[in-house]
């Protein structure tokens, strides 16, 4: 019944392997039908050489299940969460990839150190606090969609696709699986790059904000110029 959105979520989770986002199977990535009112996601722990689409399962946004034969991810509630609170979103990716957790687990934020991340981010990627004990014993995965909610209070997610969960790693997100997959590429890349720029100088500062301002406009603006005209 859902076949066609469980192909698309199963394609955006063998991205994340392709793209060296994941280690063994820590990562995920689902999609949501808005009119339809459910979501696909990545089973639990299951290797991706061995997943098939039909293996996606499919939930309703109370988290019942309604299709599928396994057991969805363990992160089914930080997605449902960040769906429920972020209603222009479609899609959500979550990895542990090298740089991009570095900065989490460091409780670091990214600094906008160059029009590369400003191409993708307005300023620097978000950076949630630290889960109480409290949030962590109970219901852990949906307390973490909650801590990047109240991390997003006054932020636009349409204008950052990701945020740093600290201690923990990255979440991304789109209007699609495969947006929000790209957004986690996107992610990685810019943080391998802001390590690297430390590396070579500890004392770099964020590029200047209109700078920023410009390649982010010439994106994402209401006068944006990137790209073909959609009457291309």
């Amino acid at each position: 019944m859902y076949q066609e959105l469980k192909q698309r979520v199963w394609e955006a989770n063998l991205q994340l392997v392709e793209k060296n986002l994941v280690i063994l199977t820590f990562g995920n990535v689902s999609q949501i039908d808005r009119e339809k009112g459910v979501v696909a996601i990545k089973p639990s722990g299951v290797s991706y050489e061995q997943m098939t689409p039909d293996d996606m399962v499919v939930l309703d946004l109370g988290g019942r299940q309604i299709e599928g034969h396994l057991q969805p991810s363990s992160d089914t509630p930080t997605h449902l969460y960040l769906y429920s609170v972020f209603k222009t979103i479609g899609g959500i990716a979550h990895a542990h990839s090298h740089y991009a957790t570095a900065f989490a687990q460091a409780g670091k934020e990214i600094p906008c150190l160059g029009t590369t991340q400003a191409d993708f981010f307005p300023g620097p990627v978000p950076l949630t606090r630290n889960l109480t004990e409290t949030q962590v014993l109970a219901d852990y995965e949906l307390n973490t969609g909650q801590v990047i909610a109240e991390r997003f209070k006054d932020l636009d997610p349409a204008y950052y696709p990701a945020c740093l969960v600290s201690g923990h790693g990255p979440f991304a997100w789109g209007k699609s699986a495969r947006e929000a997959v790209e957004n986690l590429i996107a992610l990685e890349g810019i943080a391998k790059m802001a390590a690297l720029t430390f590396i070579i100088n500890p004392e770099v500062k964020e590029l200047n904000d209109y700078l920023i301002k410009k390649h982010f406009e010439r994106k994402h603006g209401p006068k944006a110029y990137y790209g073909q005209s959609k009457e291309s």
